[in-house]
């Protein structure tokens, strides 16, 4: 087990314990005794612009938006809240942080920060304070943002669980009770489903973070890009067992998945083209919120299911992980770490994460008891995805180079080109180290 996991599995165990000794329902969501409120006093004349990445679940901007106008509210601070695409904030942000000029808050995504950790504000002072209300941040969010162990570049705002979304119906249909728990029953199923005309699929595009299910293809045959020591690995023979499976798996996918992005595996989900991928829970929520009866329907067919366990033997995980970074440039850091402060409070932060319906969860341990997660057994699986969560620099440090690997696609692209046929396993393993040497420079 790596460090990484241990500590993980540790603090989870502690965390659960804490959970249990504090009692159950609504007692939950009061701060701990023990801990001190903290505010920060906005500049005078604040004005706040926050760059972040678009809804999926209108749910989510709607209450994002609310708690946004309740902060201006009660601060008299102007917040302007813009919203992009995923595959947009992060060259946006980069332009940000090297002209010094732009949003004074980024929502952004994975270890974005290690790409200009000099360019964004020390919130250490907040980071604590919430951490100690809220019964402390998971392992990972704590990576991503503290990799030094000591300052933290910002505030982890939670995840976009990457989890199997199912038609129940249709894996039924095609000999399987329930979901396949371990890859060799995943690699039946999707080859039963083909034959049944209900075939599955997934991106194997540039795509933020639908192709993150390529991490978990490495990782569960036991691939890695680098060792503990940041050395790269990639080109090993557990890799070229991981393309050999995906180059099989593939042959049952829908076809154009080579260029499908975030969007695609959502929109052939409901138009009821594919019956499994890889997703968030969004394909979920917009079945349940449509307007069309047909697609709301669907909804009582479509379920979830953690990824199966390859021949490593324990799951690996890689989910969409989410940041929220002040630059350092801004005139008004008070009002922007109060801003933070106050979109993380429970009066803020629970009712953003029910109306999102379990499309974010959070980073927070105190969170897990929020009411999205038992008001429907479904949403229940996406709750642990910060958790359980596995970053992409797996199993080295988090940094500049972790950051600008996974910015660059190198794990999904080298999948895309195995599977496809384009190279040859060995080839597009040899291909993604030394484009990952690149980046890891010992």
């Amino acid at each position: 087990m790596s460090d990484f996991n241990r500590r993980k599995f540790l603090e989870g165990s502690a965390g659960v314990a804490a959970a249990a000794s504090v009692g159950a329902g609504s007692a939950l969501f009061a701060p701990f005794a023990h801990a001190q409120n903290m505010t920060f006093k906005p500049e005078k004349g604040a004005k706040l612009r926050v760059l972040r990445w678009s809804r999926f679940v209108q749910g989510d901007i709607d209450a994002y938006m609310a708690n946004v106008k309740k902060f201006t509210e009660l601060t008299g601070v102007e917040v302007r809240v813009d919203n992009e695409g995923w595959e947009d904030v992060r060259p946006k942000a980069a332009v940000a942080a090297n002209t010094g000029a732009g949003p004074d808050i980024i929502l952004s995504t994975n270890d974005d920060a290690n790409l200009y950790p000099d360019k964004l504000l020390d919130v250490t002072d907040l980071a604590e304070y919430l951490g100690k209300k809220y019964g402390g941040w998971y392992p990972a969010g704590e990576a991503f943002m503290r990799p030094d162990g000591k300052k933290w570049l910002g505030l982890p705002l939670g995840a976009s669980g990457t989890l199997i979304v199912y038609r129940e119906s249709m894996v039924k249909a095609a000999g399987f009770a329930t979901f396949p728990k371990n890859t060799d029953d995943f690699l039946k199923l999707y080859k039963a489903l083909k034959e049944k005309g209900t075939p599955g699929g997934m991106a194997l595009g540039n795509a933020t973070g639908d192709s993150t299910w390529c991490n978990w293809l490495i990782w569960s045959h036991g691939g890695k890009l680098v060792d503990k020591n940041n050395k790269v690995v990639i080109d090993s023979p557990e890799t070229i067992k991981a393309l050999e499976y995906a180059k099989e798996l593939y042959a049952n996918f829908i076809p154009g998945t080579l260029s499908w992005l975030d969007p695609n595996n959502n929109k052939a989900f409901l138009d009821g083209q594919i019956s499994v991928t890889n997703n968030g829970i969004s394909i979920y929520y917009a079945a349940k919120n449509s307007p069309d009866p047909k697609i709301k329907e669907m909804a009582a067919d479509i379920n979830h299911a953690v990824f199966p366990i390859g021949p490593v033997g324990v799951p690996t995980e890689s989910h969409l992980f989410f940041n929220q970074m002040v630059m350092k440039y801004t005139k008004f850091p008070q009002a922007a770490k109060e801003f933070l402060r106050f979109m993380m409070e429970k009066e803020q932060f629970d009712p953003w994460l029910q109306g999102g319906g379990g499309y974010v969860a959070q980073p927070l341990r105190y969170y897990e008891n929020s009411a999205i997660w038992s008001s429907d057994p479904k949403n229940l699986p996406y709750r642990d995805s910060v958790k359980n969560l596995r970053p992409g620099g797996y199993d080295g440090k988090l940094g500049y180079a972790s950051a600008g690997a996974a910015a660059d696609f190198i794990i999904p692209n080298m999948v895309a080109e195995a599977a496809s046929g384009s190279k040859t396993p060995k080839e597009a393993a040899e291909r993604a180290q030394k484009r990952a040497e690149r980046y890891y420079k010992l």
